[in-house]
């Protein structure tokens, strides 16, 4: 007789995973990625190690699957705040001040899923990561060349280009110290973001004009 988990039980096991992610995305948030360890998450989400493990059999399974995680969030916003744009530019636009919002947001985070050093091999899963966001940001270049918004160029390029100076320029090691002012957040949003589009190339005034439509939405979720 096969056993079948009922639909209860599968909501169950839906939700203790999620909650043990909820928990190591937490600790990451918190002490980097560093503080992702099998015991700690497991004690955030009232959970026993073991059942940790029965979710995320080693510790590089559970941190490759939290960057998916926020990762798949990060793409969700993504696409849900160009396609309220109303035109390619604008959609575009306000792709890559989503990208530079969940980057300023949330520092520590960011480079835990980025770049941080860690005693595991997560290097597939950040791969994936970056090339699905990049995915997304040439498909917002592409529709704003078709339109005529935007020069021809080697859409792919410009948007691995865009992802690399927005993470250097906001999480990476040559970047400025923490920014706490909600107003400096914002600031640092606008100007990557102008940075952006001038490099795909937008004209100046026309790039000011996206920026500050794009930026406006985003006031509360930075200076939250």
């Amino acid at each position: 007789m096969v056993y079948r988990r009922t639909h209860q039980v599968v909501k169950r096991l839906a939700a203790r995973r999620t909650s043990i992610l909820s928990a190591a995305r937490d600790a990451a948030a918190e002490g980097g990625m560093v503080a992702v360890q099998i015991a700690p998450v497991a004690a955030r989400a009232n959970v026993a190690a073991g059942t940790v493990y029965r979710y995320f059999p080693s510790k590089a399974d559970l941190i490759s699957e939290l960057i998916a995680d926020v990762s798949r969030a990060e793409l969700i916003a993504i696409r849900r705040a160009a396609d309220a744009a109303p035109g390619p530019s604008s959609a575009l636009a306000a792709a890559v001040t989503t990208v530079a919002v969940h980057v300023v947001s949330n520092r520590k985070l960011a480079w835990g899923i980025l770049a941080e050093p860690v005693d595991v091999d997560v290097t597939a899963s950040r791969l994936a990561s970056r090339r699905e966001i990049a995915a997304e940001i040439e498909t917002r270049i592409e529709a704003a060349v078709r339109a005529g918004h935007l020069p021809a160029q080697d859409t792919a390029l410009a948007a691995t280009a865009l992802i690399g100076a927005l993470h250097e320029a906001l999480v990476g090691p040559l970047t400025s110290e923490e920014i706490d002012d909600p107003v400096k957040l914002r600031d640092a949003v606008q100007n990557i973001a102008l940075f952006a589009l001038r490099a795909v190339g937008v004209l100046d005034a026309r790039a000011r004009g996206l920026v500050v439509q794009a930026v406006l939405p985003v006031k509360m979720v930075v200076g939250a």
